[in-house]
């Protein structure tokens, strides 16, 4: 039995008590004033048809509600799909000019029987350079922001080390080199930067070289400071 069922129901008895208690309220009343029976019925069908005109506007206005109610319920749902269906919808649109500007390097690169003089490489690596400030302009536009961390003391939460090395004027513990930049999406890394980690500066020798080695052998160990934290 649906809710508006029960309702209804639980409505009509309560009109019947009503309508019951309405008339025999009237015949006690008729009986002191000395009204004729059919006078009382009278009465009371004029009662309890204003009763039952009451309750059916009553349940018009609870259907009405309630149909409103489940129209609101499906569009919000709606509206909430096609928000996550469509919310890269933006981004995307700010991604096809850098993606126009990469066919058209493609489109003026040299063929394979072509000659490749300096100029042309130049200009070729201009391009390529204007679009990748575009690139990350438009990720940086929409909260994406490039970290390279070089010459940063190391951080498990931002960096992964792939390395260690001596490294002149790096202090231990800070990032030697960048081997691949890293992605922030605000204060939530998208990708940790890969880096070579400091041991400090390189000492005099020859052991240094297989001390170099055995050092970078070691990131990713149990027993390295700098292991994979993903």
């Amino acid at each position: 039995m649906g809710d508006n069922e029960y309702q209804s129901k639980a409505g009509q008895g309560d009109f019947d008590d009503a309508v019951e208690a309405s008339e025999e309220a009237a015949r006690e009343a008729a009986a002191e004033l000395d009204i004729d029976d059919q006078d009382v019925e009278t009465i009371a069908r004029a009662a309890t048809a204003a009763l039952q005109d009451e309750i059916d506007k009553l349940n018009d206005r609870v259907l009405r509600a309630a149909a409103e109610l489940e129209n609101t319920r499906r569009r919000a749902e709606r509206e909430k799909a096609d928000a996550a269906k469509y919310a890269i919808a933006n981004f995307a649109r700010d991604l096809l000019p850098v993606a126009d500007n990469f066919e058209r390097a493609v489109a003026s690169a040299p063929g394979e029987d072509a000659a490749l003089n300096a100029e042309t490489l130049k200009g070729l690596m201009t391009g390529i350079l204007m679009t990748e400030k575009e690139l990350l302009t438009v990720l940086e536009r929409h909260g994406v922001r490039k970290i390279d961390p070089q010459g940063e003391k190391f951080d498990p939460n931002m960096h992964q080390a792939v390395a260690q090395a001596p490294a002149e004027g790096i202090p231990s513990g800070h990032v030697a080199q960048t081997a691949q930049t890293g992605f922030v999406l605000g204060e939530r890394v998208l990708r940790a930067a890969m880096v070579v980690v400091s041991t400090g500066a390189p000492s005099a020798g020859s052991d240094d070289a297989g001390k170099n080695e055995a050092s970078r052998d070691e990131v990713g160990s149990d027993d390295s400071p700098y292991k994979d934290q993903s």
